[in-house]
């Protein structure tokens, strides 16, 4: 993995990358303390208002984003809409300021700025919104359904849901076969391993794409 930075280090598929990275020194901006970190890793804990100026001072080859909540956890749309679109934006910008080329997002299944779904328009706008800023590459990740241990309150609907993947897995064929449950620790490796790719151009990686490059 090259010089990379992340932001979102503190949920589960941020944590994983961090296991992922290996030897390779990470620089890790947070809001609070990432427990447990190597010490060839760097950790700068600010408060997000800060990030886009710490990033840009960093002037990392690659920024990954793996930001993200739900509404349930925010709080309200416009909390939701503050995380997962504003301060992922307000991060690449930092990127871009500094001269990074590549960023990696994590986005969603479904993402569409035009649906009529809240959390899949956001994810939409904030898709679209990081395509006009003109990194070199850009590598978005749209998983389905997360499995794996997440940090904090647990997500009533997202453990019914974790329960029923086996049988709605099995169900989902053919080009449905992208709204599959993966985990998070393949979408992880997946990261890593697009942290060392080049080439230009605005790339999206649905499950089965996701599983190909954790391999």
């Amino acid at each position: 993995m090259p010089d990379a930075l992340i932001v979102g280090a503190t949920g589960m598929i941020g944590r994983a990358v961090i296991a992922h990275s290996g030897s390779a020194p990470l620089v890790i901006v947070a809001r609070r303390e990432v427990d447990g970190l190597a010490s060839h890793h760097k950790q700068i804990v600010a408060p997000s208002e800060r990030w886009a100026d710490i990033i840009a001072a960093e002037k990392p080859a690659v920024l990954i984003s793996c930001l993200g909540t739900t509404i349930r956890q925010a709080g309200s749309q416009a909390a939701f809409r503050a995380v997962d679109h504003d301060l992922v934006l307000a991060a690449a910008r930092g990127a871009r300021a500094g001269g990074t080329p590549h960023m990696i997002a994590v986005s969603s299944v479904g993402a569409a700025a035009k649906s009529g779904n809240f959390y899949l328009r956001i994810k939409g706008e904030t898709e679209d919104d990081l395509a006009a800023l003109g990194f070199e590459r850009l590598d978005l990740l749209r998983p389905g359904l997360l499995r794996g241990d997440r940090p904090g309150p647990q997500r009533l609907g997202e453990g019914l849901a974790t329960i029923a993947a086996p049988l709605t897995d099995a169900l989902l064929h053919g080009s449905f076969r992208r709204y599959r449950s993966i985990s998070g620790d393949t979408v992880a490796a997946a990261i890593a391993r697009l942290a060392g790719q080049g080439g230009p151009g605005v790339h999206i990686h649905e499950n089965d794409a996701i599983r190909a490059l954790a391999d």
